[in-house]
């Protein structure tokens, strides 16, 4: 098999196994709504918990396990031709994973943000790092109270650990698929951002009116 027809593989099956609105669907099927059309308009788990806390924490399991599903098949794919770097080939599919959750065909290309996606799939691929990137989230979210903050840089931090751990020496090609995935998760959290600064995001255990 010839890379660009290996890549092209990892990246379309990464992004049609990303692109399961699991969020939309659990609302659909167990409540008969839908999700898009309340409380943040977004399809992740946080907003379905508003709806359902446990179709919530459902969604939070799926999402991530379509990012470790990607990445699996990946390996699948890139053990039968290994002409580029093996963790590169697994980091491209990490970085479909999350742009399927983001921009799914299915729903208009109007997704979630991917944090749990991205979750799922840097885990197999610098688990080290996310467990860093996991207790900056909780140290955040427990001095802030700001689940958005948390998230924010905990994908920011990830990156940067897989780096200096060195885990699995992954190249400069695969950490730079890593870092365009956690920019993407940033920016999709951009609404996020501009609450934060306008001091109106919502705090953990803050009564809404």
């Amino acid at each position: 098999m010839h890379t660009l027809s290996t890549l092209v593989i990892i990246a379309a099956l990464s992004y049609l196994l990303g692109s399961i609105p699991f969020g939309y669907l659990l609302v659909r099927i167990f409540r008969g709504e839908d999700v898009r059309k309340s409380g943040s308009g977004n399809i992740g788990a946080t907003n379905v918990a508003r709806k359902s806390p446990l179709l919530g924490a459902l969604t939070l399991l799926l999402d991530a396990l379509k990012g470790t599903g990607a990445v699996a098949l990946s390996y699948v794919v890139a053990d039968h031709f290994v002409a580029i770097p093996f963790l590169e080939q697994l980091a491209l599919g990490a970085l479909f994973a999350v742009l399927g959750h983001m921009f799914p065909v299915w729903l208009r290309f109007r997704g979630g943000k991917g944090v749990a996606t991205g979750l799922g799939a840097f885990l197999l691929i610098a688990p080290k790092a996310v467990l860093i990137a996991l207790a900056v989230f909780i140290a955040v979210v427990a001095l802030s109270r700001y689940v958005s903050l948390g998230s924010i840089i905990a994908v920011a931090v990830f990156p940067l650990m897989a780096w200096l751990i060195g885990q699995f020496h992954i190249s400069w090609v695969g950490l730079a698929l890593l870092s365009i995935a956690s920019f993407l998760i940033i920016v999709k959290h951009r609404d996020n951002i501009r609450r934060l600064l306008a001091g109106t995001e919502s705090r953990v255990g803050a009564k809404r009116a």
